[in-house]
């Protein structure tokens, strides 16, 4: 369940998400995809700042962390067609925004959950996309596959949490930690083996709301912290 404020904010996400799909796709408009773009995560990091403050100190800052790594890198991946190095800067800051998420997890892991049948069925999702992507790689082959184990341990670690807060909040960013593999694995298909058909909208959709729903799960541990609040 969203409050009042959340529904105010997501309406206002999701409208620069829609600019940022038509924008991006547009060659009359594209310039204003220079602006709608960075906007998405700037958003949700005012969002986040001014909604965190009864997160944990060090969780809060390695999530805005990953947020600003994360705004990083949408801004050089919008230059990575003039440059492949762009791509490799974009590369490097989400995978410095993935380490930081996997730490945020980390924190609130659930010991009694055991990650290894977990693991399994996404190293063979892994396997079938390295070898759909693998003769397209080049010389990025051991950055992308070091990315792909980044991301790998990113979605694990949010597999593993405690149903901290409300049960939302841990469906929210396990949710949210599955959409952004889908995004960075469209992404990969798209750039290395083959262009597909309407990627940007694809990519930047499951993107935007892989952020959101990491972010809103994160918040929503704030019911834990009110109920404990009411019974000391």
């Amino acid at each position: 369940m969203l409050t009042k404020t959340e529904k105010s904010f997501s309406l206002i996400y999701f409208i620069i998400v829609l600019a940022e799909l038509v924008f991006g796709n547009s060659e009359r408009l594209h310039a204003l995809h220079y602006v709608s773009k960075p906007a998405i995560l700037t958003t949700l990091i005012i969002f986040f700042v001014t909604r965190s403050n009864h997160l944990n100190k060090t969780l809060r800052l390695m999530t805005l962390f990953a947020l600003l790594f994360s705004l990083l890198g949408d801004i050089e991946l919008m230059y990575a067609q003039r440059d492949e190095l762009y791509f490799i800067f974009g590369l490097v800051a989400f995978l410095a925004s993935h380490v930081m998420y996997t730490f945020v997890f980390l924190k609130n892991r659930d010991p009694e959950k055991k990650p290894f049948p977990f693991i399994a069925i996404l190293l063979l999702f892994a396997v079938g996309l390295l070898f759909t992507i693998y003769e397209g790689l080049g010389n990025l082959t051991v950055a992308v596959i070091t990315y792909m184990l980044v991301i790998l341990t990113m979605v694990t670690t949010a597999y593993l949490r405690k149903e901290t807060g409300t049960r939302n909040s841990y469906y929210l960013i396990f949710s949210g930690a599955l959409l952004f593999m889908l995004s960075d694995s469209i992404l990969a298909i798209d750039k290395f083996h083959e262009p597909l058909p309407f990627s940007h909208i694809s990519i930047m959709f499951t993107y935007a709301l892989a952020q959101y729903c990491i972010v809103l799960g994160l918040l929503k541990s704030r019911d834990k912290v009110e109920i404990l609040q009411k019974t000391t």
